[in-house]
């Protein structure tokens, strides 16, 4: 079985992010979204110090207080955008897959080999897009390839009691029979496709 790439795949949905909030307005900021009782701002919060997380762990840098949520300052989208390049940008570097990743935010002693971080980024941003794109009453698309990768790597994260521990990362799994990969993908991590009906 090769071996996945999920660098290109990650930019695709990191892009697709980029491209839904690049046209969200401060009225938007206040929206609800898919994402449990958290505004469009307290999503792009989120979002911002995942990248910035993630970022940090591909230099091998460890400290906790990185993944402390950020103010996203005066113009939420611009700094939205801002973290979105650092990330696209420390995942570029030449044998960013091949180093470790300390997770702090999986737990003090959490490391992952750099490209199964990457998928978890990856899935994260193509489900986050999806979000955002609910709370700005659009839609967003990925190509049918990458979303066959995003299913395969979707199905790994485990369902049943753990989703309902605090601090969970996903809601219990959303039963549904939709022909929709994306739609299957957000169902299986917790979403209501028909959001917000």
């Amino acid at each position: 079985m090769p071996t996945i790439n999920y660098i290109p795949l990650d930019a695709e949905a990191v892009q697709a992010s980029i491209g839904l909030v690049s046209t969200a307005t401060t009225a938007d900021l206040a929206k609800p979204t898919p994402c449990r009782a958290w505004t469009l701002y307290g999503l792009l919060a989120h979002m911002a110090t995942q990248h910035y997380g993630f970022a940090a762990a591909s230099r091998g840098e460890s400290d906790p207080a990185i993944w402390k949520v950020r103010d996203l300052g005066d113009d939420p989208v611009k700094a939205y955008v801002e973290s979105a390049e650092h990330v696209l940008d420390a995942f570029a570097q030449p044998g960013v897959a091949e180093r470790t990743f300390p997770l702090a935010e999986f737990g003090p002693d959490a490391v992952f080999p750099g490209a199964q971080a990457i998928s978890f980024h990856f899935i994260d941003y193509v489900v986050h897009s999806w979000d955002v794109a609910k709370s700005l009453g659009t839609t967003v698309t990925f190509a049918p390839a990458t979303l066959e990768v995003a299913q395969d790597v979707a199905q790994v994260v485990p369902t049943g009691e753990v989703r309902r521990t605090p601090g969970t990362p996903f809601a219990p799994d959303v039963p549904w029979s939709g022909e929709d990969t994306l739609d299957r993908i957000v169902a299986h991590l917790g979403r209501n496709p028909t959001w917000p009906n």
